[in-house]
């Protein structure tokens, strides 16, 4: 059977990554059988250039009837600098987000032990970091209503909103993720300022008591947590939290790898689920064959455990990255007294490990 994945490259350094996470997955139909059927479509700047709309109904019609969706980054200085711009990149992603009923965004957190002198953190503190951040991604401030500006423009608002449903259902599968890791979960909020944080609380205890009460659950304010991120982030397993909180958090959590380009993610929905890199569309690296596609590589690899139930599959891949992240083939950003390589060699490098010995590598 094939799985049917639509890859959506965007902007900047989007396709140069996702050319690298497409040709580790061909390595992993030779090694093991498997056929995988890729679908190409237009997302953000490039759609706004090309039809006028960041998330065209084409690109949309072809997430639909996709097994899963490989994504790359959408950004492009050109929509950034004009504040009088109408249609922005951003908005397909959102509306994505929404049309799809991508309703919780996963990051794992995990700290390479050769490259924990990379990381801005000191060593002792981040040894042994571990964690993953499950974040709800439709709902709250970001899509809330009412928004918008008064008539003389001097006040402007955003409505935070959430439902019953959408905390029940990202809450569930972070204590899913909870029972097969180090069994603890961690809720962040404001729930001292917020209403919206209190119900969020109700409903995690309520859920935590009836249907994961083997779970350790532990509650953080959001700005206690994001000290704990940094001064102790081993002490954490799963955490769980709303949507903007959850925004700002894990773009906190990717300073300790030492690089963004090594963070995957996976937006899960009901259908169908997207896989990405955490980092944005870097346009100043864009056509130079230097960005680090890692972290596309190991979206590939979370795919196929969580879309396809690939798990050796997966750990091919990861067991690729890990070996020459420990081997110090690098790019730029990661090497400091030796030699950096490209994009298409760390992709051509990943996909000879798996063809080599897939179940060593």
């Amino acid at each position: 059977m094939k799985n049917k994945i639509c890859v959506l490259p965007g902007d900047g350094i989007g396709p140069e990554i996702i050319t690298e996470a497409v040709k580790c997955l061909k390595a992993v139909e030779k090694a093991f059988n498997r056929e995988f059927e890729y679908f190409c479509g237009k997302i953000g700047g490039s759609a706004i250039d090309e039809c006028g709309d960041p998330f065209p109904i084409e690109t949309e019609t072809m997430c639909k009837e996709a097994d899963a969706i490989l994504f790359g980054a959408i950004g492009d200085p050109k929509y950034d600098n004009n504040p009088k711009a109408k249609t922005r990149p951003e908005q397909g992603l959102l509306k994505m987000r929404k049309v799809l009923g991508l309703y919780a965004n996963v990051r794992p957190v995990k700290i390479y032990e050769s490259l924990i002198d990379r990381s801005p953190i000191k060593a002792d503190r981040i040894k042994g970091c571990d964690f993953v951040i499950y974040r709800e991604l439709i709902g709250g401030i970001y899509f809330g209503e009412p928004r918008g500006r008064s008539e003389n423009g001097e006040t402007a608002f955003d409505a935070c909103v959430y439902s019953k449903n959408e905390i029940e259902r990202v809450t569930r599968l972070a204590f899913e993720a909870a029972k097969i890791r180090k069994g603890k979960l961690t809720l962040v909020d404001k729930a001292n300022v917020l209403a919206t944080s209190r119900l969020w609380r109700e409903i995690v205890s309520q859920i935590h008591q009836n249907e994961f009460p083997e779970i350790t659950l532990d509650y953080l304010f959001v700005d206690n947590a994001a000290m704990k991120i940094i001064t102790s982030p081993a002490d954490f397993d799963v955490i769980l939290t709303e949507n903007m909180f959850g925004d700002i958090l894990s773009d906190e959590a990717s300073v300790i790898t030492g690089s963004i380009g090594l963070m995957p993610s996976a937006s899960i929905g009901a259908k169908v689920s997207l896989f990405e890199p955490i980092h944005g569309s870097y346009p100043q690296m864009a056509g130079k064959n230097r960005a680090n596609p890692i972290a596309a590589i190991l979206s590939a690899a979370m795919m196929l455990e969580l879309s396809f139930g690939y798990r050796k599959e997966s750990d091919a891949i990861l067991n690729a990255v890990k070996s020459i992240v420990d081997d110090g083939y690098l790019t730029e950003e990661l090497v400091e007294n030796g030699k950096s390589v490209s994009t298409s060699q760390i992709g051509d490098r990943i996909s000879s490990l798996i063809l080599k010995n897939p179940y060593l590598y």
